[in-house]
């Protein structure tokens, strides 16, 4: 029996004259992630997006893993396909949707009929599928407010389509819509949470990762490279820019006042992403901070660490408290890999009493010392980038 996936757009449909571009980014996106799952004929029509397979090696258990996670599609439909006359749609529900409707006590039927030159209307196609599975399942019983499944029957123009209850795709925009940013990705819980949503509203991410090695090992590393690889399900393809921050660090130590080793140090990875950002065409920086969750994420430490930058700096969980992270972590794939005991540079010098409430002035003076551009300027041309193409990359 012939299948097919019905992606339902999301708020994309409400563009305007520029609708097409987003529509195109978002069947761009969608080719790039189902290619590993085969080869699909992928086409719009009527804010509804086709993944038709282009041959019997199409494995569609893993186009349907691949959809869920594209943005732009709030829904995605695993759907046999037939004939658009009657008896084949009945037959087909019957034979498509057996093995959900054996194990269900209640089900009630919703038809959409774009082709109007089918002869039944939509309530008509309802009742007779209806009294159809009701008697080939003489177990069900009929309930339209609360029923264990929906089938639902689509009469479009080139097909029927009879598939169960939709299943939740994960909304928001096409990657790629909504410009491009520069991540500051560490090793733990919530940068990749703060990339996964800027990706859901459309931006393209570059990932800028600080490394100390070697107080902190290869495995750290190995790590962040890992949670980037989980993340391209979501957002795509991935470059990530690995920066030698050790000298850095050292230097800081060297230098400064040690409650404002973490504050300064700040300073600097703010100074590097925003070249960085600058290199790979960026027009933002983007944070995991979330407000006092620790001492460099007051307002105040904040202020002093955007200051460097001229770029805007967008924080996604400024306003979230840990647990409600820790759930999108969880949600993403992202949590086990972050808990991995592989601490990355921010706890390198991490001071015992940091300062909380800093003044811009007070940094200033601090890093009066150091030979700033020679210190940023030597990380930059010192930094590695790596590709991760996706979730079949192996990193460890």
């Amino acid at each position: 029996m012939k299948e097919m996936l019905l992606l339902k757009c999301g708020e994309l449909v409400l563009k305007g004259l520029n609708r097409s571009r987003f529509e195109e980014k978002l069947i761009g996106n969608i080719k790039r992630r189902l290619a590993s799952a085969g080869q699909f004929k992928v086409y719009s029509i009527q804010s509804t997006v086709y993944v038709e397979p282009a041959n019997e090696g199409a494995d569609m258990d893993r186009a349907l893993e691949s959809a869920l996670k594209v943005f732009g599609v709030v829904a995605v439909c695993r759907a046999a396909v037939c004939e658009k006359e009657y008896g084949r749609i009945s037959e087909t529900a019957k034979e498509y949707l057996k093995g959900v409707l054996a194990h269900a006590r209640t089900f009630k039927v919703e038809a959409r009929r774009s082709d109007k030159r089918f002869p039944m209307t939509s309530p008509e196609i309802c009742r007779e599928i209806g009294g159809d599975l009701l008697d080939a399942f003489p177990h069900l019983r009929v309930d339209v407010e609360k029923p264990e499944v929906t089938v639902m029957v689509e009469i479009r123009d080139k097909y029927a389509f009879v598939h169960a209850d939709k299943l939740p795709g994960a909304g928001g925009m096409p990657v790629g819509t909504g410009g491009r940013a520069a991540l500051l990705l560490s090793g733990g819980i919530d940068s990749p949470v703060a990339g996964y949503m800027m990706a859901k509203r459309g931006v393209e991410l570059c990932c800028v990762h600080f490394e100390s090695f070697p107080y902190t090992s290869e495995r750290a590393k190995e790590k962040v490279l890992t949670l980037a690889n989980i993340m391209t399900a979501y957002t795509g393809r991935l470059q990530v820019l690995i920066v030698p921050f050790t000298r850095i660090q050292e230097e800081i130590r060297r230098s400064c006042p040690e409650d404002l080793f973490t504050l300064v140090m700040r300073r600097f990875m703010m100074r590097i992403a925003e070249r960085l950002a600058q290199s790979e065409n960026c027009r933002c920086l983007v944070t995991g901070e979330s407000l006092g969750q620790v001492a460099s994420q007051t307002i105040e430490a904040m202020d002093v660490t955007g200051a460097v930058c001229s770029m805007p700096v967008f924080r996604p969980l400024i306003g979230l408290d840990k647990e409600e992270i820790v759930v999108l972590s969880r949600k993403i794939g992202t949590f086990e890999t972050s808990i991995l005991p592989y601490e990355d540079c921010c706890t390198v010098f991490s001071p015992k009493h940091p300062l909380t409430r800093p003044k811009r002035h007070q940094a200033e003076e601090a890093e009066r010392g150091l030979d700033i551009g020679q210190l940023v300027e030597d990380a930059l041309r010192s930094t590695e980038k790596i590709t991760i193409n996706g979730k079949e990359d192996t990193v460890l």
